[in-house]
């Protein structure tokens, strides 16, 4: 018997080729380091010129890396973050496969 595939479960809300939360945590995380290295370096008076286009080129490439892999696994978001539970429940390793 044929079964119907959701096209919601089949393709994921994404942002430029990248699953959404993947693409928001891709964001938050280079956002996040931005802002520590601008607190460093104010903390400690060191002038960056070129460090906001380096975290911009670095976001560049990591969404891209994100974009290839999801194009080979459209459920990449699913698995990632279900391995994060796996974690978060502290599973006793002979558990996991």
């Amino acid at each position: 018997m044929k079964q119907k595939v959701l096209k919601a479960l089949a393709n994921p809300p994404r942002i430029f080729y990248v699953p959404y939360s993947l693409a928001v945590l891709n964001f938050l995380f280079w956002f996040l380091l931005f802002v520590l290295f601008m607190v460093i370096s104010v903390v400690f008076m060191v002038s960056n010129a070129l460090l906001p286009l380096i975290f911009l080129g670095g976001l560049f490439i990591s969404h891209s890396i994100l974009a290839v892999y999801s194009k080979k696994d459209p459920q990449i978001a699913q698995i990632i973050f279900s391995y994060l539970r796996i974690f978060k429940n502290k599973i006793p390793k002979r558990l996991v496969v």
